[in-house]
């Protein structure tokens, strides 16, 4: 039995269908914009919130069981960016997936940069 992933690729031919055909033709999400080092987790949602779901939300659900990275799940399934972000925004509006930003970076020292790159130069 093949893959979910395979239906989509073609050894001869290559993708048979389009990513943008993946979204219905939407390119932006519904909602928060999404990080690319954000966190994914798929949630026991019941199946009844799975029956409206084209196969390419399925399969995101299916790797989503393993928390994921945004990022990982596009280079996973071979995906754009973009379509993968519309996609996790629909799983989201179902209650499908939650999503775990990663912390927020500490608030960078311009001077010590600068004697960083100070130093640098007198080598």
């Amino acid at each position: 039995m093949s893959s979910p992933g395979e239906r989509w690729l073609n050894e001869k031919a290559g993708r048979l269908v389009r990513p943008y055909a993946l979204t219905g033709g939407r390119t932006a999400t519904r909602g928060q914009r999404l990080n690319l080092l954000a966190m994914v987790v798929a949630t026991a949602g019941s199946a009844r919130d799975r029956r409206d779901l084209e196969p390419a939300h399925l399969l995101v659900l299916e790797h989503a069981r393993i928390p994921a990275a945004v990022i990982d799940l596009a280079s996973t399934l071979d995906l754009p960016v973009g379509v993968i972000r519309v996609l996790l925004s629909d799983l989201i509006e179902h209650s499908l997936i939650v999503i775990h930003d990663p912390p927020a970076a500490p608030e960078t020292d311009i001077g010590l940069l600068q004697k960083v790159l100070d130093g640098l130069r007198r080598l």
